[in-house]
């Protein structure tokens, strides 16, 4: 089988961070870079990121990324999940890898992992249930069409019953939702590349 199809959800409207959070620097690069940068090292070809009507302008720096249009993100993250779902029933994509654009953290090698595994997987999230970073099967995809507000599939997933469950990283699911997690993961970033 091939490469998965990979998409990163990056429409967001960054209401709890209070501007638009993607373009802004965290350790030197913007933190949307940070995850596709991740994808890159981890030894994928680039995929698609969803996007608003309006494009972060990090992605200007990765060329080969396709742009999913989400012309209302205000629908939620489940509208992004469908744009994605779409694109990959479109293209003939066997499985469809996910992430959010909000994670800087990610770790390439833990990518690879989760991609050893069979679709459907996901990452066991602080709470115990299971999302994102997944690996989706095409099985799912129509189930993701018709996905509503601003959750993504982790209920789909905990029906699943073939789901594998891959534990991350210490700290690595942390997202971006208010300036002082930004701070937080500058402060890993920086204390890596120190290392």
């Amino acid at each position: 089988m091939g490469s998965p199809f990979t998409v990163v959800l990056g429409a967001g409207l960054s209401k709890r961070f209070g501007s638009p959070k993607l373009d802004v620097q965290c350790a030197g690069r913007a933190v949307g870079s940070w995850v596709l940068q991740a994808v890159s090292a981890a030894g994928l070809p680039p995929g698609g990121v969803v996007v608003g009507p309006k494009a972060p302008l990090f992605l200007n720096e990765w060329p080969s990324w396709l742009r999913l249009q989400n012309r209302a993100p205000e629908a939620g993250l489940a509208s992004s999940l469908a744009i994605a779902a779409q694109y990959a029933a479109a293209q003939g994509s066997e499985t469809m890898l996910v992430m959010l654009a909000d994670m800087p953290l990610l770790d390439p090698r833990f990518l690879r992992k989760l991609l050893a595994a069979s679709a459907p997987t996901a990452t066991v999230q602080c709470d115990g249930r299971p999302g994102v970073p997944a690996l989706l099967p095409r099985a799912m995809y129509p189930a993701l069409f018709n996905l509503k507000g601003d959750r993504g599939a982790g209920k789909l997933l905990a029906q699943q019953p073939e789901l594998a469950c891959v534990e991350a990283p210490a700290g690595m699911l942390m997202d971006i939702d208010q300036p002082e997690d930004l701070a937080r993961a500058e402060l890993t970033l920086s204390s890596r590349s120190s290392n």
